[in-house]
């Protein structure tokens, strides 16, 4: 009994072990596979997490592209690939100032660029922070970098617009300078002028400019040491002033000066820093070059005036040579037998099949270019004809010229103006009016209110007083029995045979001459008083102008026309100078309008008396060339040149102009 009772608890422990490892078992395994799941489901749903993120990015960047331009959409995009993904905190801290939205609260970008040394300090706390922390320290990208340099680019803008600002003061008064420089003329101010080459280089002769303003302080402290009584200085200045004068002298250029000029300049120099340091006052400066400025440019005007005077007086003027040649002809003229004085062939001046030519002048070499240059250039010069006519101061030397030098086979007949009876006070207007006391007055009183300064130099224009100048306009009762006359001036040159003219079909007109306008200049508004009612209503402002010196005349259709008649009631009109002031061309454009034929530009030439730069081609190829300004070819300022084309037709072997002193460069 006690044995198997022994038996059967020993027995019951096993099976209990085993009953509860049947239990716990499958507890167990289902905790480790719970384990397991949990780990896996965590780590998928990191995956799908960045998947979302990655996907929203996209997104958000697909629907701005409609409400940003691709520039910031770049920036943006670089922006999360450098700074981790988009969040409005991130736009905050890092847009750009240009790319906020009006009225928005300020960012802390703009508080940085606002407070320098607040965001310096908290970027050094940050790094000290990050080297303690132990945490890795990033650098700028690319995009910083250029968003920091277009801010400072902007900065130093609006730097500069600032100092603009303050400089628009000085700069309305180099305006006005300018402005006022362009009514000096440059021709006047010569080595001085602003333009001249030597100031496309701004280091060119600069020891001659220096000098230069030194004598400009140096005159401007002179001045104010003497009102300060400061007699020591004064007489320093003086003394460097002298000096710096001299040493400077005619010098243009910095090769003209010595090399002891230098030791001068620093005298100066110093000299001029002393008187800076004692005498300077601002307001007490400007005044003193402000009045010397004054000075200079009444200075500049009297000389301009000065320099027209001169132009006007050596353009009118008879050079010796040629009034010399004019008193030697005259002599021999009178010594000679009335019976040789006459002209052969003078049946020829009323022959209307001829070519005939009209000449009035009171130079006796010009006219015997003008003759010269046309026969040697004729196809036949036996059928040309010329009518000269001059005063009876000029009758004997022109006379006696032709005489010893006949032009080949051609005609001339020379006149005396003063010989025509029917040319009187009575008939015509010009010579009531060069009579009245008014008229005198008007060309020669220098102090009428009307004719001040240059412009009266031009009313005292002997030629204007001539009646040789108004004889243009009485060719028909000059030559009566011509049907065409060629009028020429005596400061041309002919270089082809001129035949042709007379071809030349006028269509009715009475006047064939070449045009001279431009695009804005030589037209009937630069000639006439066009508020006058008289001309206003009966011109056109902008009708082309036309040149005396070479004009066909049709003396048939003149007389229907009755030109001579339309001149007279013109010039009657201006007996008080209302219509035009003075000439022959505007009462020409006048009596002539609307009877001009224009020619074709290549048989006359113009501006070879004041034009520098006339094509060579254009001379050559001219029929006609005319010396019409103030540089006439017989003058010593003639331009050189142009000069050739009408000293090759000037005998200066002739034993009258050997005599006379006159050769191909004299005056």
């Amino acid at each position: 009994m006690p044995l198997n009772n022994r038996t059967k608890g020993g027995s019951s422990f096993p099976l209990l072990a085993f009953v509860l490892l049947c239990l716990l078992a499958p507890l167990i395994f289902f905790f480790a596979s719970s384990l397991h799941t949990s780990s896996d489901h965590n780590g998928i749903s990191d995956v799908t997490s960045q998947q979302a993120t990655k996907w929203r990015e996209q997104k958000a960047l697909h629907d701005l592209k409609s409400l940003f331009p691709k520039e910031v959409l770049d920036v943006i995009k670089s922006s999360t690939n450098d700074m981790g993904p988009l969040s409005l905190e991130n736009f905050r801290n890092n847009l750009s100032a240009s790319w906020r939205v009006v009225g928005s609260k300020t960012s802390n970008a703009t508080h940085q660029l606002n407070n320098p040394e607040t965001h310096l300090r908290q970027e050094v706390q940050k790094e000290k922070e990050g080297r303690s922390s132990g945490l890795p320290q990033w650098t700028d990208s690319p995009v910083r970098l250029a968003r920091r340099q277009l801010i400072e680019k902007r900065m130093a803008k609006r730097a500069a617009e600032l100092v603009q600002q303050d400089d628009e003061v000085i700069v309305k008064l180099e305006d006005l300078a300018i402005e006022r420089s362009k009514s000096v003329d440059s021709a006047v101010l010569g080595k001085y002028n602003l333009w001249r080459k030597e100031n496309e280089n701004e280091n060119a002769d600069s020891t001659v400019r220096l000098m230069r303003d030194q004598i400009i302080m140096a005159r401007v402290y002179l001045s104010i040491a003497k009102m300060k009584n400061k007699l020591e200085l004064y007489q320093e200045l003086q003394i460097r002033l002298k000096e710096s004068q001299r040493a400077l002298g005619e010098a243009t250029s910095d090769a003209d000066l010595h090399q002891s000029e230098h030791e001068k300049i620093k005298a100066m120099g110093q000299v001029l820093s002393k008187a800076k340091d004692q005498l300077y006052d601002c307001k007490l400066v400007i005044g003193k070059v402000r009045a010397m400025l004054q000075t200079a440019d009444e200075q500049v005007r009297g000389l301009k005036k000065q320099s027209t005077f001169l132009s006007q007086l050596a353009a009118k003027t008879i050079p010796n040579g040629i009034h010399c040649l004019s008193m030697r002809l005259t002599i021999d003229y009178y010594l000679l037998p009335p019976e040789k004085r006459k002209f052969p062939m003078t049946e020829n001046l009323v022959n209307p099949s001829l070519y005939h030519y009209a000449l009035f002048s009171d130079n006796v070499l010009a006219a015997s270019v003008v003759v010269n240059s046309t026969v040697v250039n004729a196809k036949d010069p036996s059928k040309h004809v010329f009518h000269l006519v001059t005063d009876k101061l000029n009758f004997g030397a022109m006379n006696m010229w032709f005489l010893l030098n006949p032009p080949g086979k051609a005609t001339i007949y020379v006149e005396n103006v003063d010989e025509f009876k029917w040319l009187n006070s009575s008939y015509c207007p010009v010579l009531r009016q060069l009579e009245s006391v008014t008229m005198k007055e008007y060309y020669f009183k220098a102090g009428h209110p009307s004719t001040t300064g240059a412009s009266n130099l031009k009313y005292r224009n002997p030629k204007y007083l001539s009646m040789l100048n108004h004889l243009r306009f009485y060719l028909p009762q000059v030559y009566p029995k011509l049907d065409k006359i060629l009028f020429l001036d005596d400061d041309i040159v002919v270089q082809k045979d001129l035949t042709g003219l007379w071809n030349v079909d006028l269509h009715g007109k009475v006047n064939g001459a070449v045009e001279t306008c431009g695009e804005s200049f030589h037209r009937f508004d630069k000639y006439l008083n066009f508020s006058n009612p008289h001309i206003a209503k009966n011109f056109d402002p902008n009708a082309c102008g036309w040149a005396y010196g070479m004009n066909m005349f049709d003396l048939k259709v003149w007389k229907k026309k009755d030109i001579t008649g339309i001149y007279h009631r013109w010039q009657n009109l201006n007996e008080d100078r209302v219509l035009w002031k003075l000439g022959t061309l505007p009462p020409g454009l006048m009596t002539f309008y609307g009877l001009t034929h224009p020619l074709n530009k290549s048989w006359h030439v113009l501006g070879l008396g004041y034009s520098p730069s006339i094509d060579r081609t254009e001379i050559e190829n001219a029929a006609v060339v005319h010396y019409n300004g103030n540089m006439k070819p017989w003058l010593e300022i003639a331009m050189t040149k142009y000069r050739p084309y009408w000293t090759k037709y000037v005998k200066y072997n002739h034993p009258y102009l050997r005599n006379c002193k006159l050769s191909e460069w004299s005056g």
